[in-house]
């Protein structure tokens, strides 16, 4: 580790929220993913569109989407952004019994909104295990991660 440090950590060893007020503002994007596992009948359900609260997909796009707009009220340090877009897809794989749940997150500001892409992974796949906890309480939600970010000091990108 060359020249990094841990941000959030004041002098005295406090967290702190970062003051952004002096950098410029940026076009900021991110892409997250996460991965929602379960047995290839739950997952044939849910692409149907039967689980037992109905259809699973369409609350769990709406659920992502509303998390990430309201991520500086769940992550104690993020900043309120004004988000110009959000988007959660799913993808269902009744076969493997995977549930892919990839989200985009974008504004213009001073800071990234890496934590809105991977809230908006995290609460759609939360969401699909509660549509289908009837069927099955095995269901796991796993690999949250961010893809890529761009804008800011620097792009990034998973490999």
């Amino acid at each position: 580790m060359s020249d990094q440090r841990l941000t959030h950590i004041a002098e005295d060893g406090s967290a702190r929220m970062i003051d952004i007020g002096a950098k410029p503002e940026t076009e900021r994007r991110a892409r997250a993913a996460a991965l929602v596992r379960m047995e290839p009948a739950t997952a044939a359900a849910v692409a149907r569109g039967d689980g037992p609260k109905g259809d699973v997909v369409g609350p769990a796009r709406i659920a992502g989407i509303g998390a990430a707009k309201r991520t500086w009220e769940l992550i104690p340090l993020a900043h309120p952004l004004a988000l110009s877009f959000v988007d959660v897809e799913i993808v269902v794989d009744p076969d493997t019994g995977l549930v892919t749940v990839e989200a985009e997150a974008r504004t213009v500001g001073r800071t990234g909104v890496e934590m809105e892409a991977m809230t908006a992974c995290s609460v759609a796949a939360l969401t699909i295990y509660d549509m289908v906890k009837g069927l099955e309480r095995g269901v796991s939600i796993e690999r949250v991660r961010l893809i890529e970010k761009t804008g800011g000091r620097n792009d990034w990108r998973a490999e």
